[in-house]
């Protein structure tokens, strides 16, 4: 394969990554058993919102935008959002490659890492937990039907 190249996404970014990401959850639609995704639902000036707000990488062979990853600092948890990984390239360690990409792109101060998933997404829940992340308990503040992970910074 050639190689891909990992880069900090800019607001000029924001199509491909919205068309990336429509093309991901239409997947986790249909495997969760539901549409009401918010990465289905969101328009170019939202996802233009959050690449502004949050570090975003991108991804790309060639010049192809294969892949992205966001990464937002709460406080000292580094939350991390829409890892996405184009649908003719999964299973071959790109989605391994940006969790750790964003992982070690979190600022010094961070102590921990969380993420969540669909609860029917099997195969991101083993590369979380493959990664090193737990589920956390569940709480009255939960999305139905989302899985929710963390980890320490020094696991």
């Amino acid at each position: 394969m050639r190689e891909i190249v990992i880069a900090r996404a800019t607001v000029d970014d924001a199509a491909e990554i919205l068309v990336l990401q429509r093309c991901c959850w239409v997947t986790e639609a249909v495997v969760n058993g539901s549409t009401d995704i918010p990465p289905l639902h969101e328009d170019l000036p939202t996802v233009r919102a959050w690449v502004q707000a949050s570090t975003v990488w991108t991804a790309r062979l060639d010049h192809r935008l294969v892949g992205a990853v966001r990464g937002t600092s709460d406080d000292a948890t580094w939350q991390i959002g829409r890892l996405m990984v184009a649908p003719d390239l999964a299973g071959n360690g790109l989605g391994r490659r940006l969790l750790e990409h964003v992982e070690q792109q979190a600022p010094a101060h961070i102590t921990r890492f969380a993420l969540f998933t669909g609860s029917r997404s099997a195969r991101n829940i083993r590369r979380y937990l493959r990664a090193g992340y737990d589920p956390l308990p569940k709480t009255d503040n939960d999305i139905p039907g989302v899985v929710y992970l963390a980890k320490d910074r020094s696991h």
